[in-house]
């Protein structure tokens, strides 16, 4: 049985199958067919926090694919009326994929230990793979191949920077992750992402026009993710420097892009003047969630075989 908790669990040459399932089923998509490769399968949507992009994506991917979806909530008593295990073990005999949103990472994995069925990160504290996944494909089809690129990410070290800092070490491309004393990416990450991936080129750096200076694509999140709004004010004095606007993306290559997982704080990561310009590339970066976890579950599935 497969799952896809953090990107370490797959290989570079299995992503290139996921991206190559994805092209594939784009090209299809976009020419007016959604072709019904996953009939009759089931997936599970089991979901403790909010969700637009990775609720619908996965709706309408699994949709698409001729399967079916049911969102698990509150209702569900998942975590309150009986053990996790419990709930995984039943939960499993009955759909086909489980998309786990969590709070807590180890969440995941204790679903992923008792599950049955295949089970997705759909977001944790700690790794968001399928956002990971999507912005990368996404930077490949406007920059070509990622091999020798680099990504510079201006912002805190969260669960997106280490996700996408596997995913860069896979595919040969570096990346620069910039943000004030104590917000980098912890050394030990670092430490064990070099003995998974020794040609990884990941580096923290604290000074963004350093990072960006030759950097094909900037990419920002917000400064306080879900769960740390008590961090808000001090992050927001912590940041202040660390805006992506005008002047910073000056600072970049002529022709670099501008990335966002979204949802975006206007005014305070990123500037509207930035992400609504021609350099930004976050509604596609967003519609792409949808076609690469196509890609996700297809794969998966024919790893079920």
């Amino acid at each position: 049985m497969r799952h896809l908790i953090t990107l370490e669990d797959v290989s570079a040459a299995e992503i290139e199958t996921i991206y190559a399932i994805t092209e594939d089923l784009k090209t299809k998509f976009q020419a007016g067919v959604r072709e019904p490769i996953l009939p009759g399968r089931m997936m599970a949507l089991l979901f403790e926090k909010q969700s637009l992009r990775t609720r619908v994506s996965f709706e309408a991917c699994m949709t698409h694919l001729g399967g079916g979806s049911i969102l698990l909530g509150d209702d569900a008593g998942f975590g309150k009326r009986e053990s996790i295990a419990d709930f995984t073990r039943v939960l499993s005999e009955m759909v086909d994929v489980i998309v786990v949103r969590s709070k807590k990472h180890s969440t995941v994995e204790e679903v992923a230990k008792y599950s049955k069925a295949a089970v997705v990160n759909g977001l944790t504290d700690q790794s968001h793979p399928c956002q990971a996944l999507a912005d990368l494909y996404t930077l490949r089809e406007h920059v070509g191949s990622l091999k020798g690129r680099k990504l510079a990410w201006v912002g805190d070290g969260n669960n997106v920077a280490v996700s996408l800092a596997r995913g860069c070490a896979k595919l040969g491309m570096s990346l620069s992750v910039c943000a004030p004393a104590g917000y980098e990416l912890p050394e030990d990450f670092l430490t064990k992402l070099k003995q998974s991936s020794p040609d990884a080129d990941v580096t923290n750096t604290t000074d963004p026009k350093e990072a960006v200076a030759d950097a094909d694509a900037i990419y920002t999140d917000v400064w306080a993710s879900m769960g740390q709004e008590s961090e808000q004010a001090q992050r927001k004095k912590d940041f202040a420097d660390y805006q992506v606007n005008a002047e910073l993306m000056a600072a970049a290559p002529k022709g670099a892009v501008f990335m966002h997982c979204l949802p975006a704080k206007r005014g305070e990561e990123v500037t509207d003047e930035v992400i609504d310009s021609p350099a930004s590339i976050v509604v596609p970066q967003a519609g792409n969630r949808m076609h690469v976890q196509k890609g996700i579950l297809v794969w998966l599935m024919g790893s079920q075989a």
